[in-house]
């Protein structure tokens, strides 16, 4: 029985998750020189699905690497990504982080009044001689219409940076949310229902 988990990601909402079912974690800190903005780049014409899932491992590579790296015992890690995607937009299906305030109104005029997907890929790696399982969350989200003023009110709060689909569903969003079909944390980006299957499966303790 493993007493605790890597988490080689510095989302504090997947930490809140993880406390929330009592799973312990130490963090596995990205390291310099680590280029993680380029591995989030998508590859033209990419559908979702594979795109999480090809970042959550690439991801849980670099991480397995990082522990290869320290004096730390072996535990197991757990990674995680999760994309926006509206099926069937001309521009690619994946909507990733607004790099601006501009880029940022432009999405989510896009995803006003429409139903889009959200994706997390969990990667869990149990030992560092195997391969390591994953699984893939879908939920669906439906955003009502917003006006010029809601969106840019939303856009000052500075909320939406550094979110895929410019938007958090835990934060003033979700007043845009008309609806969902699927789970909640694994919008928040950690499913956590999923998860407690990957980590009983490792036998991993919850306090």
């Amino acid at each position: 029985m493993y007493p605790y988990i890597y988490l080689a990601s510095q989302s504090p909402r997947r930490q809140e998750l993880l406390k929330q079912i009592g799973v312990r974690f130490e963090m596995l800190m990205a390291q310099p020189g680590e280029d993680i903005e380029s591995i989030e780049q998508a590859l033209p014409n990419e559908k979702a699905r594979d795109y999480v899932q090809r970042v959550t491992f690439v991801k849980s590579a670099i991480a397995l690497q990082r522990w290869h790296h320290s004096a730390k015992p072996w535990a197991p890690i757990l990674c995680a990504d999760t994309t926006v995607s509206l099926p069937g937009y001309a521009f690619g299906e994946i909507i990733g982080k607004p790099s601006d305030a501009a880029d940022a109104t432009r999405i989510l005029e896009m995803l006003s009044g429409k139903t889009h997907e959200v994706l997390t890929a969990v990667v869990l790696t149990i030992d560092p001689k195997t391969n390591p399982l994953c699984l893939v969350q879908v939920s669906e989200v439906e955003f009502a219409h917003l006006s010029k003023e809601q969106i840019a009110s939303y856009i000052g709060s500075g909320e939406p940076f550094g979110k895929a689909g410019a938007y958090g569903i835990q934060g003033l969003a979700a007043s845009f949310i008309a609806g969902i079909k699927g789970s909640y944390s694994g919008i928040m980006g950690l499913p956590i229902f999923e998860v407690s299957q990957l980590l009983a499966h490792a036998k991993v303790a919850r306090i």
